[in-house]
């Protein structure tokens, strides 16, 4: 199907889907591309400095510049958008400029009833390539909030769930991190005994004294949860054991809620996950499988809860069709005064 052909098929679709179209712009400041998908993100981007000494860079994205848009208009209902039009970026091999043509879809300042909403974004991106000739296709759906909720019942100090959390989008940075808890490797351990030595000398003093507007009893007690590390008790190699084994969980939809909470069972994780985290649970529709992984979600860091992808077969080559998730964090991020949630998608025309 010809780029152009296939582009008015999903607008059309999109139209009786009752999503409205908006128009984004092509140049925004740099800064709001990489405080929301990270330092790495830069390299990609095509950017320049204005007379006024800021930079600025043609659309790496299409979600920041809809969601800026969003902020911008000081929108405060619900709605339903789509919009087309080219992203620009450097090639990941080369120096050379990058154009992707892509048409994406929101829905944002959502109800409160997020499955119905995520499932609608993946209705509706099925029914865009319904005029696709494939003999097959998969759906991959991912939830980084089940990932999140893992973390914080793990036996773990604050700081390595802030990490672990944090880093998860990046993978290998990630694998370091595991790397160093298994090995117990969170700081230099002479540091840590003669800080020790002086929480010691401290906790003879009185614990009312103020310094810097709290008390010493309250730095003390900060330190103390600081300085619990698995080293001590010997779980840094249990805990990553139960995070890989949790990332290699992979299966059929439908039984992904079950294989999650016998999961959590077995590692006596009090944790358990309902249907509300898979917005699709049948495994077949129409000529596309939906599977469930546990380690999917990695793409970009604005990702706050489910994501997606669906991948197609045609002449026995694999193709990459659209992606999405949910980002309720984003436009907050961006300047808002409160969070509004969004979640939606986007497919490359140019992979087609």
């Amino acid at each position: 199907m010809k780029l152009q052909k296939l582009s008015d098929q999903f607008i059309k679709t999109l139209k009786s889907q009752k999503f409205k179209y908006v128009k984004l712009d092509t140049v925004l400041e740099s800064e709001h591309i990489i405080q929301r998908s990270g330092e790495n993100f830069k390299k990609l981007m095509i950017s320049f400095s204005n007379y006024d000494g800021k930079e600025y860079c043609l659309r790496p994205d299409l979600t920041t510049v809809s969601c800026l848009r969003y902020l911008k208009t000081n929108k405060k209902l619900r709605e339903k958008i789509f919009y087309s039009g080219q992203i620009y970026r450097n090639s990941h091999l080369d120096s050379k400029l990058l154009i992707d043509s892509q048409i994406g879809w929101e829905i944002i300042g959502g109800t409160k009833n997020k499955r119905d909403e995520d499932k609608e974004i993946i209705n509706t991106s099925i029914k865009c390539i319904s005029k696709i000739k494939y003999p097959s296709g998969n759906l991959k759906i991912g939830n980084i909030e089940i990932f999140n909720l893992l973390i914080s019942h793990l036996d773990l100090p604050e700081r390595w769930k802030l990490r672990l959390k944090r880093h998860f989008y990046q993978k290998k940075y990630f694998n370091d991190l595991l790397l160093r808890l298994s090995n117990n490797s969170d700081c230099d351990t002479n540091i840590v005994n003669t800080d020790n030595k002086k929480f010691l000398e401290m906790k003879k003093e009185s614990q009312k004294k103020v310094i810097a507007g709290r008390t010493l009893g309250e730095i003390l007690s900060r330190y103390n949860e600081k300085m619990i590390d698995p080293r001590k008790v010997q779980k840094g190699k249990k805990v990553v054991k139960i995070i890989k084994n949790f990332l290699k969980i992979s299966c059929p939809i439908d039984i992904a809620e079950k294989k999650l909470n016998s999961f959590f069972k077995k590692n006596k994780i009090n944790l358990r996950v309902e249907d509300n985290y898979f917005p699709i649970t049948k495994k077949k529709i129409s000529k596309i499988s939906v599977v469930y992984s546990a380690s999917f979600g990695r793409q970009l860091e604005y990702y706050t809860g489910m994501v997606f992808k669906i991948d197609i077969k045609s002449k026995s080559k694999k193709f990459n069709l659209i992606n999405g998730g949910r980002y309720d964090n984003l436009i907050f991020d961006l300047g808002s005064s409160k969070k509004i949630t969004a979640v939606g998608a986007a497919i490359n025309l140019n992979n087609q």
